[in-house]
């Protein structure tokens, strides 16, 4: 299902990362950055809550809004019960939507606060989501303490916060359409291979898409994956190619492989993953050359691996979801 907007646009971003990030390529892009995983908290958990903080203060005063003025916040998180978002967004907005979408959030979160928006229910909305390495890992495998290798295929959850403040006022960036996707269930159940996971979602959406919109992917300057990491998105293109007829060489990437220098950077393995993952890529890179007028139009699909560690003990199968949504520059 593809929705088209008139009226809803990007106004700014903030972007806040840990170290691995920080030591990343993009490292230049962030607005803040932290060398350590506790960011002066006592545990992890806490330490993910201030990043939530630390973007929703920056982003209201990039755009000059008090807490109090924010009509919607929409928030998601990897941690139980998304409490990050809830404890970190607490007393923000007059309203609050929490999300799940795993890794998906990011995009899901704009296409909620973008339909709230052209339906003129709200004027403004901030999107924020967070991931941090040390408790996704510790919820969803085991705790990073046992020190347990991780095969080649593994991603590695990154750590960080990413908002965006969309509004109905015109700006230089333009929420352009969006099309959400459906549960997929590919027969996976591998937790240490998310590119094969959540890679039939982005066939599906990305084709769908395509579909929806009588567009090809030359209509795009960069189409862009969530977090597909190294072996998904070879995947993509592969199928894409193979029964679509469609050539994604040329303008394609994803985020898990752009966020990290995976020639130096050998512990992160296959890529990033988490849902600030994308967000991270999507709200510094990408924003700043759409800004610039580098890029026109970018397609970003966020991919999100929907399960539950009891469900896996239980030998069920990872599902997988993909939403994608279509920025232009104005």
């Amino acid at each position: 299902m593809t929705f088209f907007y008139n009226n809803v646009f990007l106004d700014d971003t903030a972007t806040i990362v840990g170290p691995y990030e920080k030591a990343g390529p993009l490292y230049k892009f962030f607005d803040k950055t932290y060398s350590d995983f506790y960011f002066g908290e006592k545990s992890f958990e806490k330490a993910e809550i201030k990043l939530v903080r630390d973007a929703l203060v920056m982003i209201m005063k990039k755009v000059g809004i008090s807490k109090k003025n924010v009509d919607l916040v929409i928030g998601g998180d990897l941690l139980n019960q998304i409490a990050a978002s809830t404890y970190g967004c607490c007393g923000v907005g007059k309203s609050f939507i929490g999300i799940y979408g795993a890794c998906s959030s990011s995009v899901l979160g704009l296409i909620v606060a973008a339909n709230f928006i052209e339906s003129k229910a709200v004027s403004n909305s901030i999107c924020l989501v967070s991931s941090h390495n040390m408790t996704s890992e510790k919820q969803f495998r085991y705790p990073t303490e046992y020190g347990a290798p991780r095969p080649n295929s593994a991603t590695f959850t990154s750590t960080g916060a990413a908002a965006a403040f969309l509004t109905n006022e015109e700006t230089e960036v333009k929420i352009d359409c969006a099309t959400l996707g459906k549960i997929i269930d590919y027969e996976q159940n591998d937790p240490n291979d998310m590119g094969r996971v959540m890679a039939p979602a982005a066939i599906e959406t990305l084709a769908q898409h395509f579909k929806d919109t009588g567009r090809s992917p030359e209509y795009y300057d960069l189409i862009v994956t969530g977090d597909l990491g190294v072996y998904g998105k070879e995947i993509l293109k592969d199928y894409m190619l193979s029964y679509y007829n469609v050539d994604l060489d040329y303008n394609y990437d994803d985020c898990g492989v752009m966020l990290y220098d995976l020639n130096y950077q050998k512990e992160i393995k296959a890529g990033g993953s988490g849902p600030v993952c994308s967000a991270l890529v999507a709200y510094s890179y990408i924003y700043d050359q759409l800004k610039r007028k580098k890029l026109r139009r970018v397609l970003l699909l966020a991919t999100g691996a929907l399960f539950s560690p009891v469900f896996l003990y239980q030998k069920e199968n990872i599902n997988s979801i993909c939403h994608a949504i279509s920025l232009e520059a104005v």
